[in-house]
């Protein structure tokens, strides 16, 4: 898919997109740093967003190189293996992201409605089985939707009319009926995104009901402090790809369909870290204490010179 005719436009777009997807790169490695060096972040819910930054790194870059390619050659061809392999680790990477949100959810019910049992139901063995579980599910879902998707038969020319391959655009340019692959997609997006999401809603519904159990309005919002980041994340990650995944086909338009997409695949990896970053006072601190340490190591190296 072409983004303009025009050069200028084009230019604008590529340093838009680069600064974009440079900002998703450092923050979510910043986030990841943070969380293997400070020793106040080794808890299950940083675990799970250490992980998250991960997807998020790989997740973006499996869209924004292609693009900005485009917009510095203007040259929109991409091979068939190329396509399925950009459709495969997109799909599993968003579909990750949808399940690991739903179990940070849960690790916040846990925490906050039974937090007597909190360290033997997010023990580290079940964590890192829950974070197993995300990628042999995902994994498996993108092979499948991948595999079936390119078992059918594609008209000519082949001009995809989105900015990557993306399984609605694909059912578009197939001659074949893609009736099957339609209910699959339908199948699984209310497996992974609709019953995902279903969690997170119990789990908050259960978090909200503790939280106005609690006399002082002081710790109110203190306990609603450790979840706003990630109801924050929560809302701005279901929303578009609930709109894209879960309507009628008829409804499908090109356009709009794009500008979602870049919503869930450019804008969410690159807003995760920050939200987590400004609204969790313990990565602030740490942020905090890695700027106090750098400095002072600076400041002694410079003296010993």
């Amino acid at each position: 898919m072409k983004f303009s005719d025009l050069p200028w436009l084009n230019l604008v777009l590529f340093v838009l997109f680069l600064v974009m997807y440079l900002v998703a790169l450092v923050a979510n490695l910043l986030l990841i740093l943070l969380q293997r060096l400070d020793s106040h972040l080794h808890t299950p819910m940083y675990f799970f967003i250490s992980h998250l930054s991960f997807i998020d790194i790989f997740f973006t870059t499996s869209i924004v190189p292609k693009i900005l390619l485009i917009l510095m050659t203007g040259n929109t061809s991409i091979s068939l293996l190329g396509c399925a392999m950009q459709m495969f680790f997109s799909l599993t990477l968003g579909v990750i992201e949808s399940i690991l949100l739903a179990v940070m959810a849960y690790d916040r019910h846990v925490a906050i409605c039974q937090p007597l049992l909190y360290h033997i139901r997010m023990n580290k063995r079940i964590c890192v089985a829950l974070v197993a579980s995300c990628w042999v599910a995902s994994l498996m879902n993108a092979f499948v939707n991948t595999m079936f998707i390119f078992r059918l038969q594609f008209c000519t020319p082949r001009n995809i009319k989105h900015f990557f391959c993306e399984l609605q655009p694909m059912f578009r340019l197939s001659c074949a009926d893609t009736h099957f692959n339609e209910m699959w997609m339908l199948a699984t997006s209310v497996v992974f995104g609709f019953f995902c999401f279903l969690i997170v809603l119990f789990s908050y519904i259960h978090i909200i009901s503790t939280i106005m159990k609690i006399n002082s309005s002081n710790g109110k919002s203190k306990v609603f402090s450790t979840c706003s980041s990630h109801l924050t994340v929560v809302i701005i990650f279901y929303g578009p790809i609930t709109f894209n995944y879960m309507r009628p086909p008829s409804s499908y338009t090109s356009e709009l369909e794009s500008v979602i997409a870049l919503l869930y695949t450019v804008v969410v990896p690159m807003c995760n870290p920050c939200i987590y970053s400004m609204r969790n006072k313990e990565v602030k601190e740490a942020i905090f204490k890695a700027i106090v340490k750098i400095s002072s190591t600076l400041k002694n190296s410079s003296i010993s010179q």
